[in-house]
């Protein structure tokens, strides 16, 4: 019996263009889903006929009770070597294999520094009243060069964002709770004397650290009302990093000059989420993976995955 392949969130509907999928199209048949399934009642049955499930990043939960309702299900594939949403204990337990594919983390920094630029020369406003006829000039951009950008996490992602901002002439300072001088001094920042110092003192914040116990809401009321009134956060990492509700009453306040965000708690955004309607908002839906080369990655080695499956072996096994 063939055995059934699902893609998920397969959003632009090109899974089955970005890799070469016939060396299991003889065994495997694959679908994928170009809509969100919201809440794990419509996930279960969407999945109930699927033998493999390809999901992208930490999209969509796999606790233990989805699982349950998942009997048929032996290979899980997880674009990335690691997923936070996905309980490996149970996995096992039901006998689902679990595995990842490389990942690349250009991206990301490079989706940084749009959401950067865009919000420091007010680009889509000025596009959006160019096009309109509105009015010929309405904003004063932020300048970069001499300012200072200040990093939550040096990683990475965040050491290649600190290239970025020496290039364009920022004084670059970065604090983490792990970060050590000598990590600060290989990529040529400042290290920052604690978190707060870095938050009053820089024109522009980015996040750049992984989501867990230590991380979650550590930027909340208080740490954004450190920032500048002249500041902007930018937050390309994980949504819960940054306290969603202090966010919004930072921006409608207007305690800050803007944020940039990539991420959100609820995804895809709800139509009426306070977020889609935020002022100095410039928002993206979760695109810091979203890209040619790393698409062509993520499912050509899930195709890689398959094929391991079908010979009864396993690669990048995760969990």
């Amino acid at each position: 019996m063939q055995l059934r392949c699902a893609v998920l969130d397969d959003f632009q509907g090109v899974a089955t263009e970005m890799a070469d999928w016939s060396p299991v199209s003889g065994e495997v048949e694959v679908v994928s889903f170009t809509e969100h399934f919201p809440g794990e009642d419509t996930l279960a049955a969407a999945l109930a006929d699927f033998d493999i499930v390809v999901t992208l990043r930490e999209r969509v939960p796999f606790p233990a009770s989805l699982l349950d309702r998942l009997p048929r299900l032996k290979l899980l594939i997880a674009s990335g070597m690691r997923n936070s949403v996905i309980d490996y204990a149970a996995a096992e337990a039901h006998g689902v294999t679990v595995c990842g594919t490389p990942s690349s983390s250009t991206p990301p920094v490079e989706l940084t520094w749009a959401l950067l630029l865009g919000l420091a020369r007010g680009i889509v406003t000025e596009h959006n009243a160019l096009r309109a006829g509105g009015p010929w000039q309405s904003t004063v951009g932020a300048d970069l060069h001499g300012r200072r950008l200040g990093l939550l996490g040096l990683g990475k992602i965040g050491g290649r964002v600190a290239q970025v901002g020496l290039a364009f002439g920022m004084q670059v300072g970065a604090w983490s709770q792990n970060l050590t001088k000598e990590r600060a001094d290989e990529v040529g920042v400042e290290l920052a004397a604690s978190k707060e110092e870095l938050l009053a003192g820089s024109d522009f914040v980015s996040v750049h650290l992984a989501l867990g116990d230590r991380t979650r809401g550590l930027i909340g009321a208080a740490e954004l009302d450190l920032f500048k009134p002249t500041a902007y956060l930018v937050n390309t990492s994980r949504a819960a990093i940054v306290d969603q509700d202090a966010l919004l009453a930072a921006l409608h306040g207007g305690r800050i000059a803007g944020a940039g965000v990539d991420v959100f708690d609820i995804e895809p955004l709800p139509a009426d989420h306070p977020m889609r309607s935020a002022p100095r908002l410039l928002a993206t839906p979760h695109l810091g993976y979203v890209s040619r080369a790393n698409y062509e990655t993520y499912y050509g080695a899930a195709v890689e995955d398959i094929q391991a499956f079908l010979a009864g072996t396993t690669i990048r096994r995760l969990g």
